[in-house]
């Protein structure tokens, strides 16, 4: 029998019956290395990218491990995003399907306070959140981890990288010194090697490589100039593949900025991802990528790594990263699941050394082609064929995506093929239709009850 099937695990009953039900076959090269480890009972720190499968790795070891009868905090996973900690949460849930009265609780940064602190009151067995919000909850006492058993940090690096290093050291304090701690990250700075030393007991190290594969991953590398012509290099490259949806990495929040302005005004259906973006902003820049009303993200790495975005046709660098690994991880974004993926990057003399450096840590040499003929000016830029509506009421308003369908269908509404993604937060949810029948959809939900009352709806 094949190591990568499941039914070589000692996991419970439920959670192996599940699995089928979910579509999962077989282990992914991560959960392959890592999930014996943890199933065993040993520290694991894995290195692995975002789309690896590590959440349903540390997700199944936890679960395998949980008592449900005993209703105490038994696992804390730490994310460090809101989107990656309700994602982490939903497939923990799904997972966790098979076994029943399992209650896993988000806490996260940017929501409110209140509920959080109710249903704390009310317990729970596993934890997920972020940092800041985490280490607020146990320096009030709202908290208590003296039961936890596992301790998860979720793209630690990522958590280094936005300053959560004096919040992880408070939370780390609160924990008891016997436990199991599973760490995931995509890069190993030095950070990360000093926090290992400090809360992890002889832990097995695990890493799956992410040079990207030939088969999958078309790269080609584009000589500009200088920094000015980049702009003009992307514009030609976004007319002559006209993706249908492609994120355009920047080094920089500032360039972020400039890049999809000038997009813009080139006539680019394109979005911004930075750091600056509050929450309510980056939801419904992410919610618009997410559903195909919005084709181009030009984001930071820092903005964009934990996000779980799939069917993503091409990756441009508008900047190359000084390091090879994130380059690496950047592009990985595109190709995956066997598709066929192709990255851009812009190049100019002083970025020859990151060349190398690519060169070397791929060990391929790299395509350095010639620019799209600039006849390709003359078309015009692809736009979106969705466009988002924004209804005014949530999860708080007991509103549910079928109520949503219901509100757009009906005798005198749009039909069901013409409705995409719908997203439901607190207060507020998200629907794409196609962008033909917008009128027709927010006539629709204007004039028609769900669950029972009106909402306010309004396309972004």
């Amino acid at each position: 029998m094949s190591t990568l099937q499941f039914s070589t695990l000692n996991l419970k009953a439920a959670l192996s019956d599940n699995l089928a039900t979910l579509g999962f076959k077989q282990m992914t090269p991560i959960q392959a290395q890592s999930l014996p480890l943890i199933i065993d009972g040993k520290d694991v720190i894995a290195q692995a990218k975002t789309g690896s499968g590590k959440t349903a790795a540390f997700g199944l070891g936890l679960l395998n491990k949980l008592n449900v009868k005993k209703f105490r905090v038994q696992s804390l996973v730490l994310c460090p995003t809101r989107e990656l900690a309700d994602q982490v949460a939903k497939d923990i849930r799904d997972l966790a399907r098979g076994i029943h009265n399992i209650k896993v609780l988000t806490l996260c940064g940017g929501m409110p306070m209140g509920p959080q602190i109710s249903s704390l009151e009310h317990g729970a067995h596993i934890i997920v959140g972020t940092p800041g919000r985490i280490e607020d909850h146990l320096s009030k006492e709202r908290l208590n981890l003296d039961d936890l058993e596992t301790l998860v940090l979720d793209e630690a690096d990522r958590m280094l990288e936005m300053g959560f290093q004096d919040s992880l050291d408070k939370i780390f304090s609160y924990c008891p010194a016997i436990r199991q701690t599973l760490l995931f990250s995509a890069t190993f700075p030095d950070q990360i090697h000093s926090i290992t030393a400090k809360i992890m007991n002889a832990p097995e190290y695990v890493k799956v490589e992410s040079v990207t594969a030939e088969n999958t991953i078309n790269q080609s590398f584009y000589r500009v100039e200088n920094n000015e012509q980049r702009i003009d290099a992307l514009r030609l490259l976004l007319l002559a593949n006209q993706p249908e949806s492609a994120i355009v990495f920047c080094n920089t929040k500032k360039t972020v900025q400039d890049v999809t302005s000038q997009l813009k005004q080139f006539g680019f259906s394109a979005i911004a991802l930075h750091g600056d973006l509050e929450q309510r902003d980056r939801n419904e820049t992410l919610v618009k990528f997410a559903n195909k009303s919005a084709l181009i993200l030009v984001a930071t790495d820092v903005a964009a790594r934990g996000l779980d975005i799939n069917d993503l046709e091409a990756v441009f660098n508008y900047d190359l990263t000084p390091d090879a690994e994130v380059h690496v991880h950047r592009i990985g974004r595109t190709g995956r699941a066997g598709n066929k993926g192709m990255a851009y990057s812009i190049y100019c003399d002083k970025d020859l050394g990151r060349i190398v450096n690519i060169e070397e840590y791929q060990k391929q040499a790299i395509k350095i082609l010639e620019l799209p003929n600039v006849s390709v000016l003359e078309r015009t830029p692809k736009t979106p064929k969705m466009t988002t509506l924004q209804i005014d009421g949530g999860k708080k308003q007991k509103l549910r995506p079928g109520d949503i369908v219901g509100g757009l269908t009906g005798e005198t509404g749009i039909k069901g093929d013409q409705i995409g993604k719908i997203q439901v937060f607190d207060v507020r949810a998200y629907v794409a239709v196609e962008s033909k029948v917008v009128k027709a959809a927010l006539k629709k939900i204007s004039n028609e009850k769900m669950k029972g009352k009106n909402f306010r709806v309004r396309a972004i």
